[in-house]
Parts: structure tokens; C-alpha cells; sequence
């Protein structure tokens, strides 16, 4: 499969206050794949939308080198606009504009003339059909955002960019949102996401786990899993707190980790390491309702990696 990106010792450098330089992405090297949804996961602060920006040409990189489809990203930025669909952070909607209109506009902006088909085909897709006529304003969260992939859409890129597209977005239309990126796939887009939710990334083909400008990991998701090589124990028990406090001092605080009303343990030799934490519970007079061993997910992964 061909590369549709490849970015070769890219870095970022801001200058600070007091002349102090800040260092948003440290010397990447990666390809990204024709056909495949690639995905930057990572805390804020992490590089993610520094490094969708330098891809799209939005940003000079510091040092390094980007080429996109063959073209360098910063010496033919208007052959790579012809290409790319980029949806930042800040994307803009006309509130006072429909969905139609908002689309239309966009499209002229695109110096596209014959585009009537593509958005009637855009409106199902995202099955904003039956609202075309509401203003941009009244829609919610998930469908504004909708209308910004269509928009971002219209004139058919080949590699579409978005940065944090689900942020602040209900977990339902997150979910609708996805689905419609998967069904993209199928036309053979390449798509390149920044998420913070590490459950997207689950759906990627490939992701990289980013954090202080650094790629500590890229993958495939199932290939990251199996390259932790612990398992987690989920506990139920009376007081998960209290139990957190006790393991930390015989297990070590990084690898404890509280979900809700369940506690994991990451345990390195399953029978062994089981019978011990139940023992040091039991000791200390915590009851457990329940326990079983859990394959990681991406979360355990990159907590882990984080070291936090």
C-alpha cells in the first residue's frame, strides 16, 4: 500500500516567554498510509494538533520534512489544497446561514461549479436531509459537526484531516460521527484524526500515542494490546479507595488505576500475583464482591506508558 504521508525528523518549536523555547513536537518520523484512518491520541498538550497542522501546510514545521501524495507540504501548499479537507478545532459554521446554504458557500469557495449531486449525496450520508433548511445556529453539537465534514467534504478530497472532531460532542453522535469516517473508508480516502478519547482510537487502522511532543508508540491497535505484555485484574470490592490506598504500598501506585466503582491491577503472573492481592485484602479486612482478568485496552497501554 503506498504512503499518502510521510513525515521525516519533524519538529515544532515555539519561543516562550523570557526567550524560553517550547518544544510542541520532537523529531517525527512516520508514514501514513493510503486508505487507512490514522489516528494522533494524547493528553492536551501533547503535539496532536500542532502536528495536524504541519501535515495540512497550516504551520511551518522547524525542522524536517513533509511530503503529502508526492508534493512537499510547504513548497507546493496549492497543489495540496486541491487534495486535503481539513477540519480544525475552530471550524466555522454560518449561524445565520441553513445547511444548505452553508454548504453551497463552501462549495463556491472551492470554486466548484457542479456540485448539486455531491451535496444531495453529502445530505444523506450524514442524513442531514431532512433539517437542510434549519439554520446552522439551532443545530446541536453532533450535527454541526456533521455539516462541517460535509462542507469539509464537498469538493472530494483524497486525504481528509480532522483535529479533535468529537471534543465536547454527546457520546451518541461521537459514535454516529465514527461510523460515517468507517463508512468513508470505503471510498478510499485516507483520514488522518487527533482524538483525546483513546476509545476512538480503538477504531483507527493504525494510531500513535503522542504526549509532550514525543510518539511513544505507533501501531495498530490490536498490535499495541499485544505488546503489553500484563494482564489486568478488575476488582470489585467495598471500598475501592481504601483498597487503592493498600495495594499502592505493596503494588506500587502506577499500576493501580480506579474506573468507576472497580479497581485494575496490571499483574505480570496471573495465579500468583491473583492469590497475593486478594490475600493483602483479606488481611486487611476489605471484602471483594467479585474479580477476573481483563486483556489491556488501549487506556491500560498508554496509562502505563505515561507512567502515571
Amino acid at each position: 500500500m503506498a504512503d499518502a504521508v510521510i513525515l521525516k525528523d519533524v519538529a515544532k518549536v515555539y519561543e516562550g516567554t523570557g526567550k524560553k523555547q517550547v518544544n510542541a513536537v520532537n523529531g517525527i518520523t512516520l508514514n501514513i498510509r493510503q486508505g487507512e484512518i490514522f489516528c494522533f491520541v494524547g493528553p492536551d498538550g501533547a503535539g496532536k494538533t500542532t502536528t495536524i497542522r504541519m501535515i495540512c501546510g497550516v504551520l511551518p514545521p522547524s525542522q524536517g520534512s513533509i511530503h503529502m501524495l508526492g508534493f512537499d507540504v510547504q513548497s507546493e501548499k496549492k497543489e495540496i489544497k486541491k487534495h486535503i479537507g481539513y477540519l480544525s478545532q475552530r471550524f466555522s459554521l454560518y449561524q445565520d446561514l441553513t445547511i444548505d446554504e452553508n454548504i453551497d458557500f463552501f462549495a463556491e469557495i472551492h470554486r466548484i461549479k457542479q456540485f448539486h449531486q455531491r451535496k444531495e449525496e453529502l445530505l444523506e450520508f450524514t442524513r442531514l436531509t431532512p433539517f437542510r433548511d434549519r439554520l446552522s445556529g439551532r443545530l446541536s453539537g453532533g450535527m454541526k459537526q456533521k455539516l462541517a465534514l460535509a462542507c469539509t467534504l464537498i469538493h472530494t478530497p483524497d486525504i481528509l484531516l480532522l483535529d479533535e472532531p468529537t471534543t465536547g460532542v454527546d457520546p451518541v453522535s461521537r459514535r454516529d460521527f465514527w461510523k460515517i469516517l468507517s463508512s468513508l473508508l470505503k471510498t478510499g480516502m485516507t483520514i488522518i484524526v487527533s482524538t483525546p478519547y483513546l476509545d476512538e482510537a480503538e477504531r483507527s487502522s493504525r494510531v500513535a500515542m503522542m504526549n509532550d511532543g514525543t510518539i511513544l508508540q505507533c501501531d495498530t491497535p490490536n498490535a499495541i494490546r499485544d505488546s503489553f505484555r500484563t494482564q489486568i485484574l478488575e476488582l470489585v470490592c467495598s471500598d475501592v479507595h481504601r483498597s487503592a490506598a493498600v495495594l499502592s504500598v505493596l503494588w506500587g501506585k502506577e499500576r493501580i488505576q480506579l474506573f468507576g466503582d472497580r479497581l485494575h491491577v496490571m499483574v505480570m503472573d496471573a495465579t500468583k500475583d491473583v492469590q497475593q492481592i486478594l490475600s493483602c485484602l483479606a488481611q486487611s479486612n476489605i471484602h471483594v464482591d467479585g474479580h477476573r482478568l481483563l486483556p489491556p485496552s488501549l487506556e491500560d497501554v498508554f496509562i502505563a506508558r505515561l507512567g502515571v
